[in-house]
């Protein structure tokens, strides 16, 4: 029977890993938070809230569909707003608040509720486990996150933390999803070890397409993106979304789109450069912006260059540039579809 990748020494699995970075040419320091992402799905799906969770992001795709050829260090996670708040919201599949009044109330009520739920039913799901197992993490809760802090087995260019970070919403439903395995990164390059695995409620790449568009056009609009760093890797999702044929999916699948467009315009809206409210519904028919200008690309373009340097992008790590020129086809295509 094979060891359990999390009972062996910290040296044994140090030694496992470096079989693993060698036969895969990924970074050992990618490969541990890697298994702590994955220990951490599969504790949370196996809960009862699980049957409430969808897995979405950049994390997803790679982890449930293998579309990205990028390491996604985080978890985001959607709680069925239905199950979260069945006294604000509809029995429909995308409940949403019919007025702006009501979006406020609804806003005000899931950041209330949501930060208790992560503290009653998460926190407490997380710490047994680590427990059960034996496992010497620091847990903590901020928000609507929570942080596993794990001692490293190496370090990198500091770009990556050995932190995973938990980001719960609770404004949808998730819908669609679908049940998906998840595994180790690490698994298929050591024999006779046990690696954590999963399975998840997984968002659709269709949907995760147009959330990733969406906020590019923010973006686009915006010519910055609150935080700065770590925003170019959704141009590098959107062009392998569009390899594995998902983004042609998305786009002609309108209702889809509609039903993005209408959910951000509601519960999450931006204002541009200038100050005007952004059009979603707009954007999704005809008005997508997936290249922007010239001033804000020296952030981009330094933050893709952090991701290749730490090894994020574990193949095809081509130019920014050429990221950009196939944006460029991708919004145009968005753009004449009809």
């Amino acid at each position: 029977m094979p060891d359990a990748f999390l009972s062996l020494s910290k040296a044994d699995r140090r030694e496992a890993l470096a079989v693993a970075a060698a036969a895969s040419g990924r970074p050992l320091h990618l490969l541990d938070k890697d298994v702590w992402l994955v220990w951490l799905l599969d504790v949370l799906f196996r809960a009862p809230f699980g049957q409430h969770l969808v897995f979405k992001g950049g994390s997803s795709l790679s982890k449930g569909y293998q579309i990205i050829s990028r390491f996604s260090e985080d978890v985001d996670l959607t709680y069925d707003i239905r199950v979260l708040a069945p006294d604000l919201s509809s029995p429909g599949l995308d409940p949403l608040p019919a007025t702006r009044s009501q979006e406020k109330r609804w806003t005000r009520e899931i950041r209330s509720r949501l930060p208790v739920w992560i503290v009653e039913q998460v926190m407490p799901r997380i710490s047994t486990a680590l427990a059960d197992q034996d496992l010497t993490c620091t847990l903590s809760a901020e928000g609507e996150k929570v942080l596993l802090e794990y001692s490293p087995l190496a370090a990198g260019s500091g770009y990556v933390r050995p932190v995973v970070m938990l980001e719960f919403g609770a404004r949808s439903t998730g819908e669609p999803w679908e049940s998906r395995p998840i595994t180790c990164d690490a698994a298929p390059g050591v024999a006779g070890v046990a690696f954590p695995s999963a399975t998840a409620r997984v968002m659709r790449p269709e949907r995760t397409f147009w959330e990733k568009a969406t906020a590019v056009h923010v973006f686009c609009r915006q010519g910055e993106f609150r935080g700065g760093e770590r925003f170019s890797r959704h141009w590098h999702d959107l062009t392998r979304l569009d390899r594995a044929g998902m983004a042609d999916a998305a786009i002609v699948n309108r209702a889809l789109a509609l039903a993005v467009a209408k959910h951000k315009s509601m519960l999450f809206p931006e204002k541009s450069a200038a100050g005007e409210l952004i059009d979603y519904v707009a954007a999704i028919s005809g008005g997508l912006r997936l290249v922007p200008s010239e001033t804000a690309l020296a952030g981009l373009s330094l933050d893709y260059a952090r991701m290749l340097d730490d090894g994020l992008l574990l193949v095809d790590a081509e130019p920014f540039e050429t990221l950009l020129e196939q944006c460029r086809d991708l919004e145009a295509r968005a753009n004449n579809v009809k």
